[in-house]
């Protein structure tokens, strides 16, 4: 297990646009591993490739349901995902992130999406996502393209204790 470091603004590489995957050999393993061990141990429950200074399009997602906590947190490795469909309605909500430390911001996203990719194995995947997962999603692959979500606030401070944690 390695915890990788994790990059924060104003890193230039936060802010160039990732390459696809193409390799899935056992470097991208190792990477995809130590990915969801920093994510666990940071914590959060998104974190994109270029967060840890590899500009390679991919994210890994561990999110459970709050209301069902006997169902455990699902884990998504997703390379070169690609948004196939969005819903019209937008909401608003919270967002935070481990590569911009100390603040929150208030973002719009889609509600629902519909995401085709790989899976770590290199086999096509799609998942639809709404609330929550959804807005991982959408955070996430916005780092995929040198897209930080405090570009897309409305609003941004500095929380209180009591404030939701971090996407990722």
């Amino acid at each position: 297990m390695a915890i990788l470091e994790i990059t924060t603004v104003p890193d230039p590489i936060l802010r160039k646009k990732a390459h696809k995957v193409t390799d899935f050999g056992k470097e991208f393993q190792e990477l995809v591993k130590n990915m969801i061990d920093t994510m666990r141990e940071a914590p959060g429950v998104g974190l994109a490739a270029p967060q840890v200074s590899v500009p390679m399009r991919l994210i890994v997602v561990e999110y459970g349901d709050e209301e069902n906590e006997e169902t455990p947190p699902k884990l998504y490795v997703l390379a070169n995902p690609e948004i196939i469909s969005a819903s019209e309605e937008k909401v608003d909500g919270i967002e935070g992130c481990l590569s911009v430390p100390g603040l929150v911001g208030e973002v719009e996203r889609h509600a629902m999406i519909s995401v085709k990719g790989l899976n770590r194995h290199g086999k096509p995947v799609k998942i639809n996502a709404e609330g929550w997962l959804a807005r991982i999603f959408q955070h996430e692959m916005d780092h995929l393209d040198g897209v930080i979500y405090t570009d897309r606030a409305t609003k941004v401070w500095k929380p209180k204790p009591e404030d939701e944690a971090p996407l990722d």
